[in-house]
């Protein structure tokens, strides 16, 4: 009977997907980008609320005319179609209105995690050839540390963007508030002239090595995403209002999240940081009838205690990616959230998987051609026969996701075509094609009746990346700068699991002759210095000697298994305590805390 029920449930959801399976990608010469799709909607809908932050209440209307004498001040400042531009910010609405107005002129908003600091900022703004910076009060500092390692030079070219009365503006940058004119806020002549073709943004990614690299986003693949999100995923239209917390340089809150409200002129409520305890509350006070999320979002939610808020909570639809199968049934059932729709892409990939059925704990289904190969995790690289070929995985067993590379699918890469073409594998199954590595372990999973459609489910990372507080994080990039302290030359970086933790938390193993000779709290400084919030080690294990394979690869396997743990090694641990930032050593208390999933990670 469950059966002929979930056959005619399926059948249902035809309506939804019957559009997207009609739906056609914007020509590239077309007029069509994230401006157009706004102007289109303050067409409609100028006097409706489009952003709430804080206490303020930005409608459709009042946030073009914003974006317009923006864009016409860098007009005028000499920004013109395809120049690149910096914007380093937190969530708040100046960030949504500079990443229209770079739209409406057709620059480029280069667009940079706002955790970063140090060598990794640095890399990030020069690597891009930026000739602005947009940048707001509240992460100045970090610009002021490096400014003169920028390759961006003169005190005009840094824009400065106010935050309330907290912040004094530096006397290397402008005011742009006080630079703006105001008065003249009509669209702008230029948006006719910026197609769907054309690169709107640069979204920094850490990749599988090395530092991060800008993925390219072409208008076409803005408007297309948030056309099958706000149709297939939220299933939407202007009378929603969504939850948005996540950062905005990030594809998941930019794309899955505030271009699909544009889409389809909803609303959005925008959050600087996420909060566990005050989620429910906004949520009704707003009337979130949506939520972008990421993974480890919801298992902060999950662990929360019953409020009055969640009963009769106004969510009805979720999208986002990294929801873990165990906590499914808490947002389904505990949270009453009809729709699911767990999505899965990576920034540069050129393939989206969406669970447009509504089915449990998949990744759901995808239009591109994928196949999932044999990988040795053990020796950490793909498996090959005795004859040089890739080998498919039986069904239900974990595989490399590779997805093919061709006109309906197409890979945009980054902005080095050396580190793109390293995502790529050539001659796979056939003589001349070309697949995308994903660097993911994906199944392939029986869902039940879907339409005769192939479902996946998300199994892990593999390699040099894991993942932790909603960021991927580089083993080697953080390896690089922990060698570059006096203690350490040679660090072995991977991501251990933590109970109640969404993601690996990052651990460094390394050999020092005498550990009493470590001074901890210099260490401490020096990572808290060089390495973002995410990205610093939780866990510190000093050995004795460094395991390596036959091709002086550092081994990470038995590392990795063994973990934090002190009862499975001999080895002394040194930890940061959660919202610490001095390491200390770990004893048998804390270890039993963090194993019973109390430690508050």
């Amino acid at each position: 009977m469950k059966k002929v029920i979930e056959f005619f449930r399926v059948l249902t959801q035809l309506k939804y997907l019957i559009p997207l399976m009609r739906y056609k990608w914007p020509d590239p010469e077309s007029n069509a980008s994230l401006a157009h799709m706004f102007e289109e909607a303050v067409d409609q809908y100028s006097s409706r609320p489009f952003m709430y932050f804080d206490d303020e209440i930005w409608t459709y209307d009042k946030t073009n005319k914003a974006a317009n004498t923006l864009a016409k001040y860098l007009v005028s400042r000499g920004v013109k179609h395809s120049d690149r531009v910096v914007l380093f910010m937190q969530n708040r609405p100046d960030y949504i209105v500079t990443l229209l107005a770079l739209n409406k002129i057709g620059a480029i908003g280069v667009l940079i995690n706002s955790s970063l600091t140090g060598d990794p900022l640095i890399h990030c703004v020069n690597s891009s050839e930026s000739s602005l910076c947009i940048v707001g009060a509240e992460l100045a500092p970090a610009i002021e540390d490096v400014l003169s390692e920028l390759n961006v030079k003169g005190n005009d070219k840094f824009l400065w963007v106010s935050d309330g009365d907290s912040y004094t503006k530096p006397d290397w940058c402008i005011n742009l508030r006080s630079a703006i004119d105001t008065t003249d806020d009509t669209n702008l002549e230029e948006t006719n002239n910026v197609k769907a073709k054309d690169t709107a943004f640069y979204i920094f990614t850490s990749g599988t090595t090395g530092v991060p690299k800008a993925a390219i986003f072409p208008n076409v693949k803005i408007v297309a995403a948030s056309t099958n999100i706000s149709t297939g995923g939220y299933r939407m239209d202007q009378t929603d209002c969504m939850y948005n917390c996540l950062p905005l340089y990030h594809s998941t809150g930019l794309m899955l999240g505030l271009c699909a409200c544009v889409r389809v002129g909803a609303s959005t409520l925008i959050k600087r940081k996420f909060s566990a305890s005050s989620f429910w509350r906004e949520a009704s006070e707003f009337n979130t009838t949506l939520f972008v999320y990421v993974g480890e979002l919801c298992r902060y939610l999950a662990n929360q205690e019953p409020n009055e808020f969640e009963e009769n909570n106004p969510i009805r639809a979720m999208v986002g990616n990294g929801l873990r199968p165990d906590l499914w049934d808490a947002f389904r059932n505990r949270f009453n959230v009809e729709m699911i729709c767990e999505i899965y892409g990576a920034s540069e990939g050129n393939a989206l998987f969406m669970n447009l059925l509504n089915k449990e704990k998949t990744i759901g289904m995808t239009n591109v051609d994928v196949e999932l190969i044999k990988y040795d995790v053990a020796e950490d690289s793909i498996f090959k026969d005795s004859n040089n070929k890739y080998q498919k995985v039986e069904f239900g067993k974990p595989g490399l996701l590779i997805n093919k590379i061709s006109d309906n699918s197409i890979f945009n890469g980054y902005t080095d075509p050396k580190e793109s073409e390293k995502k790529v594998l050539r001659n796979v199954f056939e003589d001349g094609d070309a697949w995308f590595n994903t660097g993911d372990l994906i199944q392939e999973i029986d869902v039940g009746y879907a339409l005769g459609r192939r479902h996946f489910q998300f199994v892990d990372r593999i390699g040099d990346t894991f993942r932790w507080k909603s960021e991927n994080v580089s083993t080697n990039e953080v390896a690089e700068i922990l060698n570059g302290h006096s203690s350490i030359n040679m660090a072995n970086i991977y991501g251990v699991k933590v109970p109640n933790a969404e993601g690996r938390a990052g651990m460094a193993a390394f050999t020092v002759e005498n550990n009493q000779s470590i001074d901890w709290g210099d260490l401490s400084d020096f990572v808290n210095k060089n390495l973002p919030k995410y990205a610093r080690p939780v866990f510190i294990r000093i050995i004795s000697e460094v395991d390596t394979t036959g091709t002086f690869k550092l081994k990470k396997n038995e590392l990795r298994d063994e973990g934090y743990d002190i009862n499975k090694h001999n080895d002394e641990i040194y930890f940061m305590m959660p919202n610490t930032d001095q390491y200390k050593k770990l004893d048998q208390e804390w270890n039993n805390k963090i194993n019973s999933g109390q430690a508050g990670y």
